[in-house]
């Protein structure tokens, strides 16, 4: 993760970073469609994606618009066919996943999509040259080769029981692509795929506006015109909204609310896999005790965070896996329990001091938490839990900055971080606690190392067998709970306020990112006009 551009995908990809630029102040419908008109959409949201390729990492999870994977989530969050024609056969044991592909596809520039471009979408994006920061997630593809012009053939180094949720990744055109140098090339701003919606422009920091595919496989979608206005503030966002201006926006909960009265508005509340946390940097001498991670574990009122920043939209976090997953070990709750934190510190020998902070050895037990310049929620979130440390002698120092500030110091300032995602528990656990990936771009930011950890989830990864990855993923979160890295704080809801004028509109269990792809809008091509 050496590479600039690399960084920056993946700080909007992994760590929900505020991208640069500032939001338009002109209506986004300047050269678009209108708010209110009823075949458009104008949705505001607070980032913009780096780009739209998905070999740079674009639309990795689904929802792309502009692209199809082979496979797609419906709004349970169960896989369905969408480029393949069917779920796909397994077999070797897990090792080999075959697709047949849906006949008479095109790409939105009227070229047949046939297997090679599946072929060169899955070997480009692990080609060493490709700035992919998401490569990782397919270290157990071996090779995929095509059997003539309708059938995939993938092989795995290992059998990896969620392989198949990893091919709702877009597929691009091999011809729009080959012999291209893809991370520099136009298609990265001026796409080519063979999703619902077509890109009719980008204009940086202000708007992107989509166009219905008139030849889509599945139908022409009725939204004929979606914009996608980015608005990095949220009291403007909000502004704009109440205004007409938008049609639909991503809102705090706080904010959100306030629309709770409005007879023409309708304030949607979705789950997620979307936690906050701060991370608890081994090398620093004060959050590298494990005595220390285990007080701060218990000081933190997790359920008055929810209450009092989240208005309730969301609910207490005690690792990655949120609670009402069915992957979730029962037991490793932590209750609220400052005295206990105490006590832990009293034993290891952090003393309380004349100014009430703790100290042991000469070294006072302090440290510094940043968040992202802008992000109110986690901004919210910091200094709750620095009120909550001071409590047991922890003094926090809360700091903003931007994620190029911010990086450099992640090896010994902790960091209000977030992510998560609902398709499998080896989609978050590893990258956030394999000691192999500590500090690799936004991985494991906290270098967690626990050995009996990264066997677990060596055995996760690789089992087949439901129950035998239950049970490695229970011992992941009990390590954690005994040893905790990260002081996993909540659960977001994403919250959306929009009109009420289609049907159709619904959510899924949500990931970290939102607003773009994700929201009530992951399945517009379906909505109808109420009549």
């Amino acid at each position: 993760m050496t590479v600039r551009v690399v960084r920056a995908v993946a700080a909007a990809v992994t760590a929900g970073a505020v991208l640069a630029g500032t939001a338009a102040c002109s209506a986004p419908s300047d050269g678009g469609g209108a708010a209110g008109a009823k075949d458009s959409l104008v949705v505001g949201i607070a980032q913009e994606p780096e780009t739209l390729n998905p070999l740079l990492g674009y639309g990795k999870d689904g929802n792309s618009k502009i692209f199809d994977g082979l496979l797609r989530h419906n709004a349970d969050m169960e896989l369905e066919p969408a480029l393949a024609e069917k779920l796909p056969q397994v077999g070797d044991g897990g090792r080999t996943y075959t697709y047949t592909l849906r006949d008479g596809v095109t790409f939105s520039d009227g070229t047949p999509f046939d297997a090679e471009d599946v072929v060169f979408t899955y070997e480009t994006i692990l080609d060493e040259k490709t700035n992919n920061p998401s490569k990782g997630e397919l270290d157990a593809l071996d090779s995929v080769t095509a059997r003539g012009e309708d059938t995939v053939v993938f092989k795995l180094k290992y059998p990896y029981a969620a392989f198949a949720e990893r091919t709702v990744l877009p597929i691009v055109s091999k011809e729009a692509l080959a012999g291209q140098d893809v991370n520099t090339a136009r298609y990265n701003t001026e796409p080519i795929g063979t999703g619902p919606y077509v890109l009719a422009g980008w204009s940086k920091g202000e708007k992107l506006t989509f166009e219905a595919n008139p030849d889509y496989w599945g139908g022409a979608p009725e939204v004929e015109k979606l914009t996608m206005a980015v608005i990095k503030d949220d009291d403007v966002r909000a502004t704009r909204l109440r205004s007409g201006d938008l049609d639909a926006a991503i809102l705090p909960p706080a904010l959100a609310d306030t629309f709770a009265k409005d007879g023409d508005k309708r304030v949607i509340r979705a789950r997620t896999a979307d936690f906050r946390a701060v991370t608890l940097p081994t090398a620093n001498e004060v959050t590298g005790d494990r005595a220390v991670r285990r007080a701060l574990d218990l000081a933190v009122d997790r359920d008055a965070i929810v209450d009092s920043v989240l208005n309730g939209a969301g609910r207490a976090a005690y690792g990655p896996v949120p609670t009402d997953s069915p992957w979730f070990a029962k037991g490793t709750e932590r209750r609220h329990d400052p005295a206990r934190a105490r006590e832990i510190l009293d034993e290891a020998g952090w003393q309380p001091g004349e100014d009430g902070i703790r100290r042991k050895d000469g070294r006072r037990a302090a440290f510094t938490l940043w968040y992202p310049s802008g992000d109110r929620l986690r901004q919210e979130h910091a200094l709750a839990y620095a009120a909550d440390a001071k409590k047991i002698g922890i003094d926090i120092t809360v700091e903003s900055g931007t994620w190029e500030v911010i990086e450099p110091r992640m090896k010994e300032d902790a960091v209000l971080s977030g992510g998560g995602s609902p398709a499998d528990p080896d989609f978050d656990l590893y990258p956030l606690l394999h000691s192999s990936l500590a500090l690799d771009g936004f991985n494991n930011m906290a270098a967690y190392d626990n050995p009996a950890v990264d066997r677990a989830l060596e055995k996760g990864r690789r089992a087949g067998d439901r129950d035998a990855r239950t049970e490695a993923y229970d011992t992941v979160q009990r390590e954690l709970a005994e040893n905790p890295g990260y002081t996993f704080l909540t659960h977001i809801d994403h919250v959306y306020v929009m009109g009420d004028d289609w049907e159709g509109v619904t959510t899924q269990v949500e990931p970290h990112d939102h607003g773009f792809g994700t929201g009530p809008w992951w399945n517009v091509e379906d909505w109808r006009p109420k009549r």
